[in-house]
């Protein structure tokens, strides 16, 4: 494109946004990324302190192929950015009722062994099952995630028609309905259950589709890149301005300005002249500086990369909004979270990289977060993080890295976090209880004193900080209604020049899925309907 290339004003600095700058600008577009916070990345933050440093969002590493085909498209590659690491075991997992743990492998061969030694004839019923999930695997990369549903071939493609009855089947089946009719040790449904956590969900309400999660953690594998995930984050930025897009943090977006359209008066005109008084075009954004007075940023295109709820209902004024409040008030937020960090004095080899706590009734653990009215589960399943097993930077010697994730309503009522113990009581008692609960657990009877760095994050946080609809941790649930190209569109129907990008939008939650949103508004300025990764 010339000098006079079209400006592209991108609104959030998170992991889709930055993806977007960069593959935008590759384009030829005079790109620039707003980000309201001191640092870039979003979700997936970071924060330091004592010589700890701990990743504050995003921990898996799934769908390598996803960023591998992403650095492609710009010209790198993922061994160029960044040194990821396999980790053997994927995971641990401590189930209540159980006194010993279950190491997870990312292998077929042994994921098979160990499902059937916890019970016979799980390893055949398995097999079955990973070959199914690799086979929804691939028709969601090929026809799916890469498809802005802008046109009918995403629906009667050859492939989907010949297996319509397969996917109709997934579609109209929840997941833990499809587990349990092939499984059925407690331990094991809930090993291929768990997934459903990462598309903000629960097996009860996420489609049977997402069987295919299994598939990426229990065969390709999970990985880690070395130096955490923050990281990652410094490669997008790298390689952004590298293709020429300019990076300003500290600066908040307050407004998205528009100037009115005009009827074009031919046929159906009383209808166009109706709604063209609903419609706009871009003009560019208002922000404010840190230190400084509003000012006015010219823009062709918008790319609303922050969360979605929070770019309609609060940049554009309500005729505008193609997501209006009673839009959101109709749908599912993902859980809220309750995140502790930890740096820990001395070894904690009970732990593995990745540690999962199942209760036994996690039913109920879901639906007291999922349903009305909501409460907080206790006991609560949770997540644990050591990165220190795998990466000696992330703490000081002698010391390890902690970070749990304890999944709670999602609802900022119930608080903030804080350092040391000083966010909202609700909080440090949702920390203390599962501090308590890993320590007994996983038969680490001091943890709680051996503790030199503590910081909570609370639903609250969520919104003060990432504007988080609901104090959600993760974005909108991947329900059956929230799914492919039910969920948000990624173009705004009320003002032209407007896209959405992020978890909040097609095709989803989760790393992956940011950079798959980045390129299917790449796509979408191109003009290209194909329903598969773009050609490098």
């Amino acid at each position: 494109m010339s000098a006079t290339s079209p400006r592209v004003a991108v609104v959030g600095g998170g992991v889709a946004g930055l993806a977007t700058a960069a593959l935008l600008a590759d384009d030829g577009y005079t790109v620039d990324v707003y980000e309201q916070r001191a640092d870039f990345g979003g979700r997936a933050g970071s924060w330091e302190s004592e010589g700890f440093r701990f990743d504050t969002g995003p921990s898996w590493w799934l769908m390598p192929e996803v960023f591998d085909h992403f650095y492609e498209l710009l010209g790198t590659s993922t061994a160029e950015q960044l040194h990821l690491l396999r980790l053997d075991p994927g995971y641990r997992v401590f189930f209540e009722g159980h006194a010993d743990p279950v190491d997870v492998h990312s292998n077929e061969r042994r994921s098979i062994e160990l499902f059937e030694n916890l019970e016979p004839g799980a390893g055949q019923q398995l097999s079955k099952y990973l070959s199914s999930a690799r086979h929804a695997y691939d028709i969601a990369v090929r026809r799916f995630l890469y498809t802005n549903f802008d046109t009918p071939r995403a629906f009667v493609d050859p492939e989907v028609l010949r297996h319509a009855k397969t996917l109709v089947q997934l579609l109209g089946t929840n997941l833990d309905a499809f587990i349990s009719a092939r499984f059925g040790d407690r331990r094991l449904r809930q090993i291929l259950g768990y997934p459903a956590v990462f598309l903000a969900s629960s097996p009860e309400r996420a489609p049977a589709m997402y069987h295919l999660m299994s598939w990426l953690d229990l065969d390709e594998g999970v990985r880690y890149p070395d130096g955490g995930f923050t990281r990652f984050v410094d490669s997008l930025c790298a390689v952004a301005e590298a293709k020429g897009a300019r990076l300003h943090a500290g600066v908040t977006v307050t407004e998205i300005l528009t100037r009115p359209t005009e009827s074009d008066g031919g046929r159906g005109s009383r209808i166009r002249r109706r709604l063209s008084r609903r419609r706009a075009a871009v003009a560019g954004l208002r922000v404010a500086d840190a230190d400084g007075p509003d000012r006015i940023i010219d823009a062709d295109i918008v790319i609303g990369a922050a969360d979605l709820h929070h770019v309609e209902t609060r940049l554009l004024p309500r005729p505008l909004q193609t997501f209006p409040q009673r839009w959101w008030d109709r749908h599912t937020s993902g859980p809220g979270a309750v995140l502790v960090f930890l740096g820990v004095r001395g070894e904690l080899p009970q732990l593995e990289h990745h540690s999962l706590f199942f209760t036994e009734d996690w039913t109920s653990n879901f639906d007291d977060i999922f349903e009305t009215p909501t409460a907080v589960p206790d006991p609560a399943s949770l997540y644990v993080c050591r990165p220190s097993a795998t990466d000696e930077s992330v703490a000081p010697a002698g010391h390890e890295n902690l970070f749990m994730l304890i999944p709670v309503p999602a609802d900022p009522e119930l608080g903030r976090g804080g350092v040391d113990g000083a966010g909202d009581p609700v909080i440090e008692q949702i920390a203390d209880r599962a501090i308590d609960m890993v320590s007994s657990w996983a038969g680490i009877d001091d943890l709680a004193e051996r503790v030199v760095v503590r910081r909570t994050t609370g639903p609250g946080d969520f919104v003060a900080d990432l504007n988080s609809w609901s104090g959600g941790a993760l974005g909108p649930a991947h329900t059956l209604w929230q799914s492919a190209f039910l969920r948000a569109n990624n173009r705004s129907a009320r003002v032209d020049g407007l896209y959405y990008a992020g978890g909040s939008t097609r095709p989803g939650i989760g790393l992956p899925m940011c950079l798959i949103s980045a390129e299917l508004i790449r796509k979408r300025l191109r003009g290209d309907h194909s329903p598969g990764p773009s050609q490098c």
